[in-house]
């Protein structure tokens, strides 16, 4: 049996990186995969994986930085699988995400906040009553550069900080529902990372971990979600779990 049998998970950001492995690894624990993502060129190849392994997967496009599509996209859910137990916040649109403290505009805080907060917050929204009735379980992603405070991040590092103060409130307003709120801050060797990791600033901030580079998402990251939605996690809540190595020693606040 697979530690998710019967349990219906949410996934966003489903057609690449960490959200691909997260939705891989539920699927293969036995949980009815909900997979969204904005494009089928990533969310097909994804959902024709979960198919090939035998798992059961309903694939959703959306763009979760508009309300109205997340509420049509929970409700296709509720219409494929009848309830929602797991829901994984991973979606994020990086293309605003740079910028310095002097030269960030309202327009690039208002793109970040778009995909990053105001979309887990209206998942949550939408999630909630049947999250409620299955005491289920809420991850959501924040970032380690909202915790160091990492230059030229401005918009991004603030979102992904509020993601963590939004995911705070919740687990304690949550908390009598025996709904479970936790995050996750991962370093995992996404494409993206890959990319990164040419610039050698960048190689030598990642490699100086206690336990070395990160290594795939399917093999670092996915496994924390899948302890975080199940049974084994329940008298966990508002935690941040840092994924990152040791990078952040002390910083799970």
């Amino acid at each position: 049996m697979g530690q998710l049998d019967g349990k219906v998970a949410i996934v966003t950001g489903a057609g690449r990186g960490i959200g691909k492995a997260i939705a891989i690894l539920f699927a293969r624990e036995g949980a009815k995969v909900a997979a969204i993502s904005r494009s089928h060129a990533t969310l097909d190849p994804v959902v024709d994986q979960i198919r090939q392994e035998g798992g059961t997967v309903t694939g959703i496009l959306c763009d979760v930085s508009h309300k109205d599509q997340v509420d049509a996209a929970v409700a296709q859910v509720i219409e494929a699988f009848g309830t929602v137990d797991v829901l994984v916040n991973n979606a994020h649109d990086f293309a605003t995400s740079r910028s310095s403290v002097l030269d960030a505009t309202e327009a690039m805080f208002a793109d970040q906040f778009a995909s990053g907060l105001y979309s887990v917050v209206h998942f949550m929204q939408a999630c909630f009553p049947y999250l409620k009735e299955r005491q289920g379980n809420v991850i959501n992603f924040g970032s380690g550069v909202g915790v160091l405070g990492a230059p030229t991040f401005t918009p991004y590092a603030a979102c992904k900080e509020a993601v963590r103060a939004v995911s705070r409130v919740a687990a304690r307003e949550w908390g009598q529902y025996k709904i479970n709120v936790n995050i996750i801050n991962p370093a995992s060797m996404t494409d993206s990372l890959i990319e990164a990791t040419k610039n050698p600033a960048v190689m030598a901030a990642i490699a100086d971990n206690p336990l070395g580079m990160p290594g795939p998402p399917l093999e670092e990251v996915a496994p924390v979600a899948l302890f975080l939605a199940t049974d084994a996690s329940k008298y966990i809540t508002g935690h941040t779990f840092m994924v990152s190595g040791g990078k952040f020693i002390d910083a799970a606040r």
